[in-house]
């Protein structure tokens, strides 16, 4: 359209008036071309710089890339490079991030398992981000949450920033993650999330464990103060005197429970890259660290926690009505729980 104005211009500039036409007139025709010419230059020139300005503004300028040619490119999915709106990862911008989530049961050994992999100087585990009941509303408030935590800017004590290399959390499969476990799938497998399972094979243990803590959390035994951990052996024979009365009738019906929530979760994430972990062979066998490590692709270390645990020895000396349930599962397929713990 412009160029059309511009040729008329051009055309115009060429019509020569009569010759008989007086001098006034010649005048005014020559001051209208005139202005009438700079007007549609000015237009010409307008449309022009517009158009550059909406080119310059769709065009992203292109960065390094940060992808290292020398990985398997079978591991390019799990490899992120996150941008934080909250910091700057400056010399670590191209340091991949692989993304992970713990799923487990309470009083599993998600916690201890949970420091150990933060003694890694590469890891940054964020904790039980889901125990908050308004991030796990529904699918997109789940979204949204685990979006922060893989773009780290999610901040806890665990968190190690500019240059983690793995970066994840620890959820419990009754926070959220199993009504919506469809949508949480997909996005992790959209995603490149790398999934830990870590259950307790001896589920009898399991449920002391729920029992005294749910105990501890009114009756706070050590000096007022209610812990799920503890980092000394007195606070530990501290919460151990306590001795919970099981349900004999009821036990038989919870751990079956149990045992189907555990298999129901492992089947709704089988699709989804996962390493299956129990914490009795993480206590008795070290190398099984070693095997997270290499499933999150970094380097060895020696891994570490301070935290002790609670209920040693023999499951009789930590229940009160053992006899009942001894008898409940003598004969069961529960049977090898009335065992020790490793």
């Amino acid at each position: 359209m412009a160029e059309e104005i511009c040729l008329f211009t051009k055309d115009v500039l060429i019509i020569k008036p009569p010759k008989k036409s007086p001098a006034l007139l010649r005048t005014v025709v020559l001051v209208f071309v005139m202005v009438f010419g700079v007007y549609m230059c000015s237009v010409c020139l307008k449309q022009t710089n517009t158009h550059a300005n909406r080119r310059f503004l769709n065009i992203e300028v292109p960065q390094g890339s940060c992808h290292d040619h020398n990985i398997d490119r079978s591991q390019t999915p799990y490899l992120h490079y996150p941008k934080p709106k909250t910091f700057d990862r400056a010399e670590c911008a191209c340091n991949p991030v692989r993304v992970f989530a713990i799923l487990s049961m309470q009083r599993s050994g998600s916690g201890w398992f949970e420091t150990l992999l933060n003694s890694h100087s590469n890891i940054s585990s964020n904790g039980e981000i889901f125990s908050v009941k308004e991030r796990r509303e529904n699918a997109s408030s789940i979204i949204k949450t685990l979006d922060r935590v893989y773009n780290l800017d999610w901040f806890t004590s665990a968190s190690k920033n500019q240059c983690s290399a793995a970066v994840g959390f620890k959820w419990m499969l009754n926070q959220g993650l199993m009504e919506n476990h469809k949508e949480i799938a997909e996005y992790f497998n959209d995603r490149g999330v790398s999934v830990i399972f870590l259950f307790r094979r001896n589920l009898l243990r399991r449920m002391v464990s729920l029992l005294a803590n749910s105990y501890d959390r009114y009756a706070k035994l050590l000096n007022g103060t209610h812990k799920s951990h503890v980092h000394s052996t007195e606070e530990a024979e501290t919460l151990s005197k306590y001795k919970p009365v099981i349900n004999s009738n009821a036990l038989m019906i919870d751990l079956k429970k149990m045992e189907a929530t555990v298999n129901e979760a492992l089947e709704h994430f089988k699709n989804t890259r996962h390493i299956v972990l129990y914490y009795e062979d993480l206590v008795t066998n070290k190398t099984k660290l070693d095997d997270v490590q290499e499933f999150l692709k970094l380097p060895r270390m020696e891994l570490s926690s301070r935290q002790i645990k609670i209920h040693r020895g023999t499951l009789s000396d930590h229940i009160k009505n053992w006899d009942d349930v001894n008898k409940t599962l003598q004969g069961t397929s529960y049977e090898r729980f009335l065992g020790s713990d490793y």
